[in-house]
């Protein structure tokens, strides 16, 4: 992808239009050249992750994830990663995969102790099934989106770092379908099927 002020500038294009509730995907971006396929910011945490596509129909697709913080009185672009793109697949209930995460920008304000003190900003691509309405990241609900991936971001103290928050999806009348904790590997929808099974 780009790197420098191009990249800074449309992902702060981007986090504005998800902080707006609109279509995170510029209107002058085709689709078939770069896809925002979801994008979370938790403007209380000061923190953001844009999940995109580019060249989504091409041998050649990649994905992107970047990872932005409010910081200096503006959105900086954090870090992300790149990865050969995955093809959607159907999910039952609720599937977290592909997690990862920085570094807070504000380790460079308490140097040398900065890297062991700095809070961690982390993430995980979601997919959700057709009977989701929301999902609950900690305790910010989301709608689930109609394509039936998206983004999850937040911010944990160092002590903390890597440890999600608990993810919950929501059936369309507020019922709780499925829950991944904080340290699953697996969703309880998925855990009581498998015992089902055995």
């Amino acid at each position: 992808m780009w790197t420098g002020p191009w990249l800074e500038t449309f992902l702060r294009g981007v986090v504005r239009r998800a902080l707006a509730g609109d279509e995170p995907q510029p209107w002058w971006m085709p689709r078939r050249v770069l896809t925002v396929v979801s994008a979370d910011v938790d403007g209380t945490a000061g923190v953001g992750a844009i999940w995109i596509v580019r060249r989504p129909k091409s041998p050649r697709m990649r994905e992107h994830i970047e990872l932005v913080e409010w910081y200096g009185e503006q959105w900086r672009y954090v870090g992300g990663g790149s990865s050969p793109g995955d093809d959607p697949v159907d999910v039952d209930v609720l599937d977290v995969c592909n997690g990862g995460g920085v570094l807070s920008l504000t380790r460079s304000l308490d140097l040398p102790h900065s890297i062991a003190a700095a809070p961690w900003i982390g993430y995980v691509k979601v997919r959700l099934g057709r009977d989701v309405g929301h999902v609950l990241i900690g305790a910010r609900r989301i709608v689930a989106p109609e394509q039936r991936r998206l983004i999850a971001v937040w911010k944990s103290p160092r002590i903390s770092r890597g440890v999600r928050p608990v993810i919950v999806a929501l059936g369309r009348d507020g019922a709780e379908l499925s829950r991944f904790g904080p340290h699953d590997s697996l969703d309880t929808h998925t855990w009581a099927r498998l015992r089902e099974e055995l």
